[in-house]
């Protein structure tokens, strides 16, 4: 019969052993959680490409999830007349103007409710999220008579000017937030040393607060890119269609081609993965020379 000093020597050692298997097991729930949804996000953009290389012919058979022959057809098809590339070019023109300006302007604007004390600066805010909140199936009547009334409509420029009515709201509050990380205490020295208000803003907050800038663009031009509704209201032309115009246009009465529709969405899809990849790595830059700085 053993003693009561092996039995209490024994334990620690017994409770050691379970506390790693439920650590273990926790950590396999995780891993099993992870790959699930890796699957259910990645299975979408996989069964896109796999689509657009099949043959027509076998789109509408018997779904497989892998081609029974690569072919570049559908490919070919959108291709063709060279009229997709342009919608391709419009959408890249208005997305990166409208990311630009956002982010400029908003930059000012954020700063000003964070560092500046005036009155009706809270009412500004609310009205600014408030803006952001408007659905914007409410806007695209009014914009519309706005933008005939100002000779902008079937434009790229009243396109440019509609989307920043959506995009300034929502890219001036999250800076606000990133701002307000950035210690007062950092600027005030600054400007001690010579710098500016404007020097301090350029030189010590931006930098600072890359990693929200760089959030900011990316969910700016994101949505610039994505948007359909504004662009299937204001354009009429052929010439100024986005890619997302372009492809809902692919749909005639009941037919979808579904094979030009993948090959489109997988060519509309690459220079956000390739925005996304650069973005990835500033932000991380941002992160680190923010954190040596601080």
């Amino acid at each position: 019969m053993a003693s009561l000093a092996e039995i209490a020597s024994a334990a620690p050692t017994n409770a050691g052993a379970s506390a790693r298997r439920r650590f273990l097991i926790a950590r396999l729930l995780s891993y099993a959680a992870l790959i699930v949804a890796v699957i259910l996000v990645l299975f979408p953009v996989y069964w896109m490409l796999a689509t657009s290389l099949k043959l027509p012919r076998d789109i509408l058979r018997v779904p497989s999830l892998w081609p029974s022959r690569f072919s570049l057809a559908n490919f070919e098809k959108l291709l063709a007349d060279g009229q997709f590339l342009l919608s391709i070019r419009n959408s890249f023109i208005v997305a990166s103007t409208v990311t630009v300006i956002s982010v400029i302007i908003s930059s000012f604007a954020a700063y000003s409710m964070v560092r500046f004390r005036y009155r009706f600066r809270g009412v500004i805010g609310r009205l600014i999220l408030f803006a952001y909140l408007t659905p914007g199936s409410l806007l695209f009547i009014p914009l519309s008579i706005v933008m005939a009334q100002l000779k902008l409509g079937n434009s790229l420029q009243g396109l440019i000017l509609v989307y920043l009515t959506f995009s300034l709201p929502l890219s001036t509050w999250l800076l606000q937030g990133y701002f307000r990380g950035v210690p007062r205490e950092l600027e005030e020295q600054g400007m001690i040393d010579g710098l500016t208000r404007f020097g301090a803003l350029l030189r010590i907050t931006l930098p600072l607060s890359a990693p929200g800038l760089a959030a900011v663009a990316i969910f700016t031009f994101t949505g610039a890119w994505n948007e359909l509704l504004f662009a299937l209201v204001l354009t009429t032309s052929e010439s100024v269609r986005t890619a997302p115009l372009a492809l809902n246009y692919l749909i005639t009465s009941d037919v979808l081609p579904w094979g030009p529709l993948m090959a489109g969405a997988a060519i509309s899809s690459v220079p956000l993965m390739i925005l996304y990849f650069v973005a990835q790595r500033f932000m991380v830059a941002g992160m680190t020379e923010g954190s040596v700085k601080g």
